[in-house]
């Protein structure tokens, strides 16, 4: 039996008979990574989706905490269609409480177009507003992101009531073999570990914890603060706990009184080699305690992760910082050579909290 979403999009009335939606299969998973991939190489031309994370965000477990559809043509027998490629595809993930992350993709030979993307994000609100009722909050701020020169994308966005809300600097170093050995040792009374692991290559639960207790108390002045339990955060993060990079998640740990305490945290990831370049490392989450601040402890988790990618023979390090940063992140980057080489935009919305319609009775015609 083909499954559908309980309260689907409604679609435009000029497209009725022709196009409609359903959950995805794993036979959407090349297709609609091929939209992603045209809708990224207007403004790149080597930018790519990574296609395992994204079966794993539309029919693995990372599905499991989003509520997505994809627009197919209409089968003969009017029911959705199985076998043609999907014209459009938008994911709801419930990310935290009062935070909704939105992607969305639309080819673009769509039929009606932007009416079609109109009535997605329109869902978007919908979807929103049930993930803010299981929360028990009174609204969830839809997200998404769309690079600066994506102006179709914004313009999409624009036209749906979105507001753009944050720039973030997409940031570079090249790395060097002699950084293996050259770069600085962290201060005095300060110094950088990988996360422990037991013989069966899995983390000890508490170092996976104090990277997640580092990371929230870090972000928690940040604008854009949403509280993430820990069982969200590993669920998040790892699709196969034995394949995760556990050798690229790291803990800065700090002096006093005689006992070494945990002071920040950082989770990084390789990126893989491209025509134009070699392997990189990108860092997916920097944070340092706000009761650390001030003793290098970004600095020590930075040059661990710059020494770790020379040893590997890496060619850059990536990572992404808000271009409004309270700490001043962007800056320290820069002074260790980091420079920007892309920006995308935040957009927001709002999705006011609605009660349950799973058992409302049909409507009448």
């Amino acid at each position: 039996m083909l499954l559908v979403d309980h309260f689907p999009p409604v679609l435009p009335a000029s497209l009725e008979g022709r196009v409609t939606t359903r959950l995805p299969i794993p036979a959407d998973v090349a297709p609609v990574s091929a939209l992603i991939t045209a809708s990224m190489r207007r403004y790149d031309p080597e930018a790519a989706p990574d296609e395992a994370a994204l079966r794993s965000r539309m029919v693995g477990l990372k599905s499991w905490a989003r509520r997505q559809v994809v627009v197919v043509p209409v089968a003969a027998d009017g029911s959705p269609s199985l076998d043609l490629p999907p014209l459009a595809w938008i994911a709801l993930e419930d990310r935290a409480t009062g935070r909704t992350n939105v992607q969305f993709t639309i080819a673009s030979e769509a039929p009606e177009r932007d009416a079609l993307a109109a009535s997605l994000l329109e869902w978007a609100v919908e979807v929103g507003g049930s993930f803010a009722r299981a929360r028990g909050v009174e609204t969830s701020k839809l997200t998404t992101d769309a690079n600066e020169l994506d102006t179709d994308k914004e313009r999409l966005l624009a036209a749906a009531g979105y507001e753009q809300v944050r720039t973030w600097l997409h940031m570079r170093r090249d790395v060097t073999a002699e950084e293996a050995t050259s770069t600085p040792a962290p201060r005095d009374g300060t110094r950088v570990r990988r996360v422990n692991l037991h013989d069966t290559g899995l983390p000890v639960a508490q170092d996976v914890r104090t990277v997640h207790r580092m990371l929230e108390e870090s972000f928690a002045d940040h604008f854009n603060s949403y509280r993430e339990s820990f069982a969200e955060f590993a669920q998040r993060l790892i699709e196969n706990p034995e394949q995760a990079d556990w050798d690229h998640w790291w803990i800065a740990e700090i002096e006093r009184e005689g006992r070494w305490l945990p002071a920040g945290g950082l989770v990084a990831a390789p990126i893989r080699a491209t025509a134009a370049r070699g392997e990189g490392t990108y860092l997916e989450y920097l944070g340092v305690h706000r009761s650390a601040r001030g003793h290098g402890v970004a600095k020590s988790l930075l040059r661990a992760a710059i020494r770790d990618a020379a040893e590997r023979g890496r060619e850059f390090v990536d990572l992404e910082v808000d271009d409004d940063s309270p700490t001043g992140a962007d800056g320290i980057y820069a002074s260790m050579g980091w420079e920007t080489f892309e920006k995308t935009h935040s957009w927001h919305a709002v999705a006011p909290s609605h009660p349950s319609r799973l058992l409302e009775p049909p409507t009448e015609v």
